[in-house]
């Protein structure tokens, strides 16, 4: 346990909320379906990986949802430059998220619609 009563598979489990993420550069919708099944099988075991969970889905559908209006754009190309700056909103965050939970910190992502609570 460390100083927030964390374990070390709850902090591992947390990271990995996050990380599968990245899944979906290879697998459409990935970025949805690796923290969701991370968050399923460990939901009940721990009130962090819980946490940590429904904070990366609903980062990970909000950034589902500013893609598809941002690829709706390019009609008006101004959808290539929001789609590039999402892209790489989406890394950066992603990967501090990651580390966060790795340290056991709760990370809060920014510009997140709150669907699961």
């Amino acid at each position: 346990m460390d100083q927030n009563g964390l374990t070390k598979d709850d902090r591992t489990f947390g990271m990995l909320c996050h990380l599968t993420a990245l899944v979906g550069c290879v697998i459409p919708l990935g970025n949805i379906l690796g923290p969701l099944v991370i968050w399923l099988i460990k939901k009940d075991q721990s009130s962090f990986v819980n946490d940590q969970g429904k904070e990366s889905l609903n980062f990970q559908i909000s950034i589902a949802i500013y893609g598809i209006i941002s690829a709706i754009l390019i009609i008006v190309l101004i959808g290539i430059l929001t789609s590039i700056v999402i892209g790489i909103f989406w890394l950066v965050m992603v990967i501090m998220a990651s580390v966060k939970a790795n340290e056991g910190i709760a990370y809060r992502y920014p510009l997140t619609i709150r669907f699961l609570k």
